[in-house]
C-alpha cells in the first residue's frame, strides 16, 4: 500500500475546541508535510475548523494543501485560494456528499477530536478500508473510538483497519510510514 495523501479531519469551530488541540493540528500537518505527504482537508469558505486552521498554518510553511469543498461556484475557490493549492469543487452540498469525495481522495485519515461530521468521515474511511488514526486525548470521537473497529466486519474481512490510537504526532507519522509497501 502506498500512502501519500493524508486527510486531517477534525472538529468544527462551533465545538469550541481548546487552543492546544489546534496546536496539535498545526504540528501534525507540519510533520506530515516534512515527511512528504500531501495534505487534504475539507475546505470551508465561511466556517472554520481544525483542518482549515491547519491548512492556513501549512501554507505559511509553503507546504502543499488540497481542499475538497462543497458547491462549484468561483466565490468558494477565491475564498480559499490564499491557503489552498488545489481546490476540488465537488458540486455537492455542504455536509451531504462532499465528505465521501474528501475521504475517497485520501490514502489514510487522521482524526483530531471531532464531532458528528468527523464521525461520518471516519465511518466512510472504515467502509472503504482506508487506514484511520485517531489522536489520543484530543476529545470526542478520537478518544471514543481509540483502538477499536466500528463493527464486527473485521472478523471476516482482514483488510479492515481499526481506529489506531496514537499518543504523539511522531507516533502517528511513524504508523503511516509502516503502512508503506
Amino acid at each position: 500500500m502506498k500512502i501519500k495523501q493524508i486527510g486531517v479531519m477534525g472538529s468544527a469551530a462551533d465545538l469550541n475546541y481548546p487552543k492546544d488541540i489546534e496546536n496539535i493540528a498545526f504540528l501534525l500537518w507540519e510533520k506530515l508535510a516534512k515527511n512528504g505527504y500531501t495534505l487534504i482537508y475539507g475546505a470551508e469558505k465561511d466556517y472554520d475548523s481544525l483542518s482549515t486552521a491547519a491548512a492556513r498554518w501549512a501554507k505559511s510553511g509553503w507546504w502543499t494543501t488540497v481542499g475538497v469543498t462543497y458547491g462549484k461556484t468561483p466565490d468558494i475557490r477565491w475564498a480559499m485560494q490564499e491557503y489552498t493549492d488545489v481546490i476540488v469543487c465537488t458540486g455537492m452540498e455542504r455536509w451531504w456528499g462532499r465528505e465521501y469525495v474528501l475521504v475517497s481522495s485520501c490514502d489514510a485519515i487522521i482524526a483530531i477530536g471531532g464531532g458528528s461530521w468527523t464521525l461520518n468521515e471516519i465511518t466512510i474511511a472504515y467502509q472503504k478500508k482506508i487506514p484511520i488514526v485517531v489522536m489520543k486525548w484530543t476529545w470526542w470521537w478520537s478518544d471514543k473510538l481509540a483502538d477499536s473497529y466500528l463493527d464486527e466486519r473485521y472478523l471476516t474481512d482482514t483488510k479492515r483497519f481499526p481506529c489506531t490510537w496514537c499518543t504523539t504526532i511522531d507516533e502517528a507519522v511513524n504508523y503511516l510510514n509502516t503502512l508503506q509497501s
